[in-house]
């Protein structure tokens, strides 16, 4: 119809000028293009964890359905090592999402961003919950005889290939090394943690206990013996395709990836699985603390308590309004089905720390947490 309209006044115009039909020297009228260029889509940077990985693809999907305006561009780690991203790589992200919500605070909350002397993040909202346990497959070493009693002493074989999170970036490596303490004080047997991990790595881990709380210290060098039966990754999700090709026998990972890739699941006891609030007192008697000087915003000094997952957006992120709309669909009910759909477990009423410097259009979704 505009290329009918623009004709017609070209025509029109030719009439004015007293043109008439074209001869020798007369001009010939070339039509103008009028392709109208679609606008360019605000490209959304989202770091995510690993164990994120299958709900946030589909939750990408939904959102761009609604948000066409919108690419949503994932990239996943290790949730120290997505922080680490943001506060020294200085990469501009515009979303962060953690397995470990006390990552945010712990490293955003007291890091500077050098041109604004504003630190990377000042809010964030822990938003879904998950749970400890062993993935294994049938053809594993001991899978008849596992059991949630006696798994420790089953992983310390040394015919066993026990898969584990590298700690230092991932929040399921430390967590690991916290279920081995926790199974010691549940059934007040202590010699669980130094079978296990002892010749396993170089400088080694090591445990020192106290009549109420157990320290656990990760060296900084971090490798694994030539004679280890640890098979030690970045982040946990890559030890998924190590278990399916049965390169290692069992694997720490959530429940909820366990879940998503059809794997055996070994369900650990409640006073291990880390995914219970009323057992957070217990939980907390447990202490990772990371001799890791590399990054200069690290302070990393990890207590037990239920896993809950956190986000936020940097105060440095390019697109925080875009940025809005992708957490408040993840918190909506279209969002909260997705994640259920990929047996990742939402909180019922998502909490914020920081709730004061909480964007408005986030209030609504979620509650302070004490203190907060």
């Amino acid at each position: 119809m505009e290329y009918k309209n623009l004709l017609l006044l070209l025509i029109f115009t030719g009439s004015l000028c007293g043109c008439s039909s074209p001869g020798k020297n007369s001009a010939v009228l070339t039509p103008i293009s009028t392709v109208v260029q679609p606008p360019e889509k605000t490209k959304l940077v989202v770091f995510a964890a690993g164990s994120l990985i299958v709900p946030f693809q589909e939750l990408e999907q939904a959102f761009e359905a609604v948000y066409p305006e919108i690419d949503v561009q994932m990239e996943y780690h290790g949730s120290i090592q997505v922080i680490r991203h943001v506060t020294e790589i200085h990469e501009e992200i515009d979303v962060v999402a953690s397995a470990d919500a006390a990552l945010i605070p712990q490293l955003m909350f007291q890091s500077i961003i050098p041109e604004t002397d504003q630190p990377y993040a000042d809010w964030s909202i822990r938003f879904a919950g998950n749970k400890l346990a062993l993935a294994y497959q049938k053809k594993s070493h001991y899978a008849d005889e596992i059991t949630s009693d006696n798994w420790a002493e089953i992983l310390a074989r040394p015919d066993v290939r026990l898969g584990l999170s590298d700690p230092r970036f991932d929040a399921l490596g430390y967590r690991a090394l916290m279920a081995f303490a926790l199974q010691e004080a549940a059934q007040q047997n202590y010699s669980l943690f130094t079978p296990m991990f002892t010749g396993q790595f170089n400088p080694p881990v090591t445990i020192f206990r106290e009549e109420s709380s157990t320290q656990i210290s990760v060296p900084e060098i971090l490798e694994t013996a030539s004679s280890a039966h640890i098979l030690m990754r970045g982040a946990s999700i890559q030890l998924v395709a190590l278990l399916q090709s049965g390169d290692i026998d069992y694997a720490f990972e959530y429940e909820s990836v366990i879940r998503q890739h059809g794997l055996k699941m070994l369900a650990l006891a409640n006073t291990v699985n880390l995914g219970i609030s009323e057992m957070d007192s217990f939980y907390r008697q447990v202490e990772v603390e990371l001799d890791f000087k590399r990054f200069a915003s690290i302070q990393p000094q990890f207590f037990g308590e239920r896993i809950g997952y956190g986000i936020t957006i940097p105060n440095n992120a390019p697109h925080p309004e875009a940025a809005e709309k992708f957490i408040a669909f993840l918190l909506s009910e279209p969002g909260r089905a997705v994640m259920e759909k990929n047996y990742h477990p939402m909180f019922t009423q998502p909490l914020s720390e920081g709730f004061e410097n909480l964007p408005q259009s986030l209030i609504k979704f979620v509650e302070p947490m004490d203190g907060s």
